[in-house]
């Protein structure tokens, strides 16, 4: 599965892409951002505060409990306004 970061928490994290193998018992975002803060203390800081970072499975606006079984693709962003 490819992984993306963006703005700030792809500084936290400290990588901007990534293509991770994720345990069979990881079946939706809240499991993947759990996996991921056991990554190391970037990872953890990055996802210190759920209320400010929204997620997309497979290009389409998700929310923590969305599925992400058969994706390829998960993104982590801070939300986002226009202007």
């Amino acid at each position: 599965m490819k992984l993306l970061y963006f703005a700030w928490v792809k500084q936290k994290a400290g990588t901007g892409e990534e293509e991770v193998s994720l345990p069979a018992n990881i079946r939706d975002v809240n499991g993947l951002i759990a996996w991921l803060k056991t990554r190391g203390e970037g990872y953890e800081a990055a996802f210190a505060d759920l209320g400010i970072i929204r997620c997309a499975v497979d290009q389409a606006h998700g929310d923590f409990d969305t599925s992400i079984a058969g994706a390829t693709e998960v993104a982590f962003f801070p939300p986002v306004t226009g202007g």
